[in-house]
C-alpha cells in the first residue's frame, strides 16, 4: 500500500513517514495529480491519496481505496468522479486554533493595538492624548454555523462576558452555550442583534450566497464580518460594495473566491480589490494553520491508514466504500 501526498500535502511527507513507520511507502504527487489524469498511472487501487481538492474536469479518477482530506472541508472533492470503492474521511482538529484567530480578530478591532504604539521621543504627548479603545464586554457575536467550530467560538467568546447568538438549526445540547437561538428564516434578526459576524457554516447549496446585499443591510453600520469558512457563502460583489460605501464597519478575511489550481498559476483572490479597503483585514487561509496543527491531524490520519491496512473501521467516515458489483446492481 503506497500513500500519495498531494500538491501543498507534500510538506507533512516526513511526518507521516515517520508516523507511519517503513511498511509503508509516501510519495509525494504535484498538485495537478487531483485535476489531470497525468499521474493516474502512479496510484493503485490499493493506494491512499491525501488531498484537500480532487476534481476532474473532464473522465473519472483513477480506483483506489481510501481519499483522505487532509481538512475537513470537502467542496473541492468531485464525490461522483470516484471510484465506488474509494472511501472519503476527513480530519479535524482545526476548531481551536479557528476559534482564537476569531477571537483576536475581535480583540484587535476593539483594542487598535498599532494605534497606541509610540516611541521614546512621542511617550509624553502619546500619554497625554490616549484615546480610548473598545472592549469585548457586553458585545454580541453572531455566529452562522454551530458546528464544531461554531461552538469552540462561542464557548471562547463567553469566557470574555460576550453575548452569544445563532441561527437555530438542532443546536441540541451546544445549545446552552447561545444566549440567542434565532430560527434560519430570521437571520436579518441575528444579524441586526450582532457586532460581530463570524461565518462557521460549511459550503452547500443552502449556504452559497446566502449573505449578500440584504444581509449586509441588516448588520449595524459598525458590524464586523469574519469569514473563516468559505468565501462563497458571501455574495463577492455585494461584500466589496458593503465594504467600500461603509454600509458595515470592516471585515477580516481568511477565505477567499480564488486559489491556485497547479503549481504556476497565480489567480487573484477576488475580482474585486478587497486588500485596498483600509476596513478589510486579508489572511492567506491561514486561521488553523497553526505551528501544532499538522501533528494533531497526521496522527488522525496515520491511525486511519493502519486501520485500513488492518480491516478496521475508519474515523471520520464521508463516504463509505462500496464494491463496484453493488453499484451495478442499484
Amino acid at each position: 500500500m503506497r500513500v500519495h501526498l498531494l500538491g501543498d500535502t507534500a510538506r507533512q511527507a516526513d511526518r507521516l513517514r515517520t508516523l507511519l513507520g517503513e511498511e509503508f511507502v509516501v510519495t509525494a504527487l504535484p498538485r495537478e495529480a487531483a485535476s489531470s489524469p497525468a499521474h493516474d498511472s502512479e496510484i493503485a487501487s490499493d493506494d491512499v491519496v491525501i488531498a484537500l481538492r480532487f476534481s476532474r474536469s473532464g473522465g473519472a479518477a483513477p480506483r483506489f481505496r481510501l481519499l483522505h482530506a487532509p481538512g475537513a472541508g470537502l467542496d473541492g472533492i468531485s464525490m461522483d468522479q470516484l471510484a465506488p470503492e474509494t472511501a472519503v474521511c476527513n480530519v479535524f482538529e482545526h476548531e481551536a486554533p479557528i476559534a482564537e484567530f476569531v477571537l483576536w480578530a475581535m480583540l484587535r478591532w476593539e483594542i487598535r493595538p498599532e494605534a497606541m504604539r509610540f516611541t521614546a521621543e512621542t511617550w509624553a504627548d502619546a500619554y497625554r492624548t490616549r484615546a480610548p479603545h473598545g472592549e469585548l464586554l457586553g458585545k454580541t457575536v453572531g455566529i452562522i454555523g454551530f458546528g464544531r467550530i461554531g461552538q469552540a467560538v462561542a464557548q471562547r467568546a463567553r469566557a470574555f462576558g460576550m453575548r452569544v447568538a445563532t441561527l437555530d438549526r438542532s443546536p441540541g445540547a451546544a445549545g446552552a452555550l447561545a444566549d440567542l437561538l434565532v430560527p434560519r428564516t430570521e437571520l436579518p434578526a441575528l444579524l441586526g442583534a450582532s457586532d460581530y459576524v463570524v461565518i462557521c457554516a460549511p459550503l452547500t447549496p443552502d449556504t452559497t450566497g446566502m449573505v449578500g446585499a440584504a444581509e449586509f443591510r441588516a448588520m449595524k453600520p459598525t458590524g464586523v464580518l469574519i469569514n473563516i469558512a468559505r468565501a462563497e457563502i458571501v455574495q463577492e460583489e455585494d461584500l466589496y460594495v458593503a465594504l467600500r460605501d461603509g454600509v458595515i464597519g470592516g471585515a477580516y478575511l481568511d477565505v477567499w473566491y480564488a486559489y491556485p489550481n497547479g503549481t504556476e498559476d497565480r489567480p487573484p483572490p477576488s475580482r474585486f480589490p478587497f486588500l485596498d479597503l483600509p476596513n478589510v483585514v486579508a489572511t492567506p487561509h491561514s486561521s488553523a494553520w497553526t505551528t501544532a496543527l499538522p501533528g494533531r491531524r497526521y496522527r488522525v490520519i496515520a491511525e486511519n491508514i493502519r486501520r485500513l491496512r488492518d480491516g478496521l473501521p475508519l474515523l471520520n467516515v464521508v463516504r463509505a466504500a462500496r464494491s463496484p458489483r453493488a453499484v451495478e446492481a442499484t
